[in-house]
């Protein structure tokens, strides 16, 4: 559906139900140079069984009008602006890599918005490479390329996304392609710059009251596990009921491990909120 955030229209996938604001509420994120599309079979189950759905696209990403904001708070806030336009006071929020940051920073500073809190992903500080953010500025190609080898741990993942005849490594090219395309000037550099400057993640997570779970492949090259320990002692220090699932896969984990992020994130969301100590 399209709703009207801070005076330009904003698309947020329902999952295939009218969008219902009276329903448990679930909000989706998706990362750097990605739409909603990422979230196609979580968003979809989680709409069939009881909750109300918006997975997003963020400002400048395909269905959403630009520009695109340059900073994770500035995303935060628009998030806060667009549960207003649905009419949404609290939501289950997942954030996926660059989305991780993003619900994040929306749980710490609208803590009463947030009933629980799902980063997949994830990692604070979450650096980028010069040689990335390089490429994104001067060779998007070429960092669509590096990106997309470095989301993925095999090069057949089974049950692949989840039936046969799909390539994952291709899908997840085109979508940052058309992502690329859909008009926004240097989107990845964008992105990716947002990631590398954002510096408040400990201050947030001692700020977050609801419930969280991290999600995080064993072998993702992006963000490792490691890289989530910071956070995950964080909200425990700051009284936060957290726990990390660990799933056999890359950065990817949507498409590599659909199932079992779908098992992840549901069984998660349908306990009742509980707010921190």
């Amino acid at each position: 559906m399209i709703v009207n955030v801070q005076g330009k229209p904003a698309y947020a996938y329902t999952g295939g139900k009218p969008f219902d604001a009276s329903l448990p509420s679930a909000v989706f994120i998706h990362g750097a140079e990605h739409d909603h599309s990422v979230w196609a079979l979580q968003s979809r189950y989680f709409a069939h069984h009881g909750f109300g759905v918006l997975a997003v696209d963020l400002p400048g990403h395909c269905r959403s009008s630009g520009p695109a904001l340059t900073s994770v708070t500035a995303m935060a806030d628009w998030l806060a602006a667009l549960l207003d336009a649905a009419g949404v006071q609290r939501a289950f929020v997942a954030g996926h890599s660059m989305g991780s940051l993003i619900a994040l920073d929306f749980a710490g500073r609208y803590p009463q918005r947030a009933t629980h809190l799902a980063l997949l992903a994830t990692a604070m500080p979450m650096a980028v490479s010069d040689a990335l953010l390089d490429a994104a500025l001067h060779r998007e190609p070429e960092a669509i390329g590096m990106v997309n080898q470095w989301s993925h741990s095999t090069l057949a993942a089974k049950p692949s996304c989840p039936g046969p005849g799909f390539w994952l490594h291709g899908m997840n090219q085109r979508l940052m392609e058309r992502v690329s395309a859909s008009g926004e000037p240097q989107l990845f550099h964008t992105d990716f710059t947002a990631c590398n400057t954002y510096a408040d993640g400990l201050a947030r997570a001692a700020q977050v009251r609801c419930a969280a779970r991290l999600i995080v492949g064993r072998r993702d090259a992006m963000t490792p596990p490691r890289a989530a320990k910071a956070l995950a002692d964080t909200l425990a220090q700051a009284g936060v009921l957290v726990d990390t699932v660990t799933l056999e896969a890359g950065h990817a984990l949507m498409t590599e491990q659909p199932d079992a992020t779908l098992d992840a994130l549901f069984s998660f969301a349908s306990r009742p909120p509980r707010e921190a100590r």
